[in-house]
C-alpha cells in the first residue's frame, strides 16, 4: 500500500509540470499582452514595463525563469493588481473558494447518495421514475444556467437570500453559490449510486443474507452498501475537479472573492503569472484529491492494492 501511495505521488509531479507548461505556452499565444490599454503606451514606457517583469527576454528562457520560481515556491508579481505577488492574491482567495468546493462536495453527498438509495429500494416505483427524472434534469443543466435561476427566484422575487457579495462569517452568502455548484454532482451521484446498489443488491451472497432473515436495513447498510460505494468513490476525483473548474463560473455570478474570479480576470486581462499561479493550485488540489480517492478506494477494497 504505501508503494502504491508514493508511486501516485510521483507521477503526479510530471503532470503538474506539463500543465503548467501547456498553460504558459497557450497563455503567450493568446493575442494581447498584459499590458495592452485602450490607449497605446509610449514606447520607451512598454520597454520599462517588459524589462521590469522579463518579458523582454526570450521565451525559453521566461519559461525557466518561472519553473525556478515555482520549485522556490515564488509565484510571481501579478501584472494587473499592482504591489500584489500572486500567492499573495491565492491566499486570500483560496479560504473562500475551499469553502464553496467543500461545502458543495458535502451537499452532493448527502442528498445523491440518499436518492440513489431510495430510488434503488423503490426500484420500478413513481418514486423511483421521478428521482431519476429529477437527476436527468439536473446532470443536463449546468451550473453557470442554474446559477442566475436560483438569484431571480430566491433574492430577486423571494427575497430570502442575498443575490451576491461576500462578508466573512455569513453563511448566507454561500447558500446560493453552493447549491448552484451541487446540483449537477448531486444528479450524477444520484444515477451512480442507484445503478451500483442496484447492481449489487442482485449478488448470490445477499439473497442468501435475505433468506436467513435479516433485515432490511442490515442487508444494506451492513452487506451492501460499502461495494455500492466503490464505483462513486472512483467518481469522487472527476467530481471534484467538476467542482473546482465550476466554482470559477459562480464565484464570478455571485461575486464571491475566491480565487475562481482571480482567473476569469487574469485570463481576460492576460495577467500571465496570475493565471498559471490559479492553474497550479487548481491541479495540484485535483491531483492531491484523485491521490486521497485511490488510497480510499484501496482501503474499500483490498484486491486491488498494490502488494
Amino acid at each position: 500500500m504505501i508503494r502504491h501511495a508514493l508511486l501516485r505521488l510521483l507521477t503526479a509531479v510530471p503532470t503538474l509540470l506539463v500543465l503548467v507548461t501547456l498553460t504558459f505556452f497557450l497563455m503567450r499565444l493568446a493575442p494581447g499582452g498584459p499590458f495592452d490599454r485602450e490607449r497605446s503606451l509610449p514606447p520607451e514606457i512598454e520597454a520599462a514595463l517588459a524589462a521590469e517583469y522579463h518579458l523582454d527576454e526570450p521565451l525559453p528562457q521566461q519559461y525557466l525563469r518561472y519553473l525556478g520560481g515555482l520549485v522556490r515556491g515564488d509565484l510571481g508579481p501579478s501584472f494587473q493588481y499592482e504591489g500584489f505577488r500572486v500567492s499573495e492574491l491565492i491566499a486570500k482567495g483560496l479560504p473562500v473558494s475551499l469553502a464553496l468546493g467543500a461545502l458543495a462536495m458535502a451537499l452532493a453527498l448527502c442528498i445523491g447518495v440518499a436518492m440513489g438509495i431510495i430510488a434503488a429500494l423503490r426500484h420500478r416505483h413513481f418514486s423511483d421514475y421521478g428521482l431519476m427524472s429529477a437527476a436527468l434534469l439536473g446532470v443536463s443543466i449546468p451550473s453557470y444556467v442554474v446559477a442566475p435561476i436560483l438569484v431571480l427566484v430566491f433574492a430577486v422575487t423571494l427575497r430570502w437570500l442575498p443575490a451576491g457579495g461576500w462578508v466573512p462569517g455569513r453563511f448566507s452568502d454561500l447558500v446560493l453559490p453552493v447549491v448552484a455548484l451541487a446540483l449537477p454532482q448531486i444528479s450524477a451521484i444520484a444515477r451512480l449510486m442507484r445503478g451500483a446498489l442496484l447492481e449489487v443488491l442482485q449478488q448470490p451472497y445477499l439473497r442468501t443474507a435475505r433468506a436467513k432473515g435479516l433485515s432490511p436495513a442490515i442487508v444494506i447498510l451492513r452487506h451492501a452498501l460499502k461495494p455500492a460505494l466503490l464505483p462513486l468513490v472512483s467518481y469522487l476525483g472527476p467530481a471534484t475537479a467538476g467542482i473546482l473548474t465550476g466554482s470559477v463560473v459562480v464565484e464570478q455570478v455571485f461575486d464571491l472573492p475566491g480565487i475562481g474570479r482571480y482567473f476569469v480576470q487574469g485570463a481576460l486581462n492576460r495577467d500571465y503569472t496570475l493565471v498559471l499561479g490559479v492553474v497550479a493550485v487548481y491541479g495540484t488540489l485535483i491531483v492531491l484529491f484523485n491521490f486521497v480517492v485511490d488510497l480510499a478506494y484501496g482501503l474499500l477494497d483490498p484486491r486491488i492494492r498494490t502488494p
